[in-house]
């Protein structure tokens, strides 16, 4: 997975890098064909914006979460894409394996 962590207003400390690799990590666990990670860090004032766009094999997923800390609006992001993730991949699973719904009296 590569990862790209850019700061618009915010300086990059190695502590923030470090959690937010941290956290990345939960989600290549959940998938593993993940091809790289995009990640936008802003400050306007006192609004924490954190973007991130993951390119995943045949789709890209983009969250964005706006939050008063910037450690907060990480678990928050994470937490997005963590759900987000699953659900793509239960539905790449099910196109796979000719999955679906069968209903009774087919």
């Amino acid at each position: 997975m590569n990862l790209q962590l850019t700061g618009h207003h915010v300086e990059i400390t190695p502590s923030i890098r470090d959690y937010v690799l941290t956290k990345l990590e939960r989600i290549n666990r959940h998938f593993e064909q993940v091809i790289d990670v995009s990640v936008i860090m802003s400050v306007q004032k006192l609004d924490q914006t954190i973007e991130a766009t993951v390119h995943l094999s045949g789709k890209d997923i983009h969250v964005a979460v706006h939050d008063a800390d910037m450690y907060a609006a990480i678990d928050g992001l994470v937490d997005k894409l963590d759900r987000q993730i699953i659900r793509h991949k239960e539905k790449f699973q099910e196109n796979r394996h000719g999955g679906g719904i069968k209903r009774a009296g087919d």
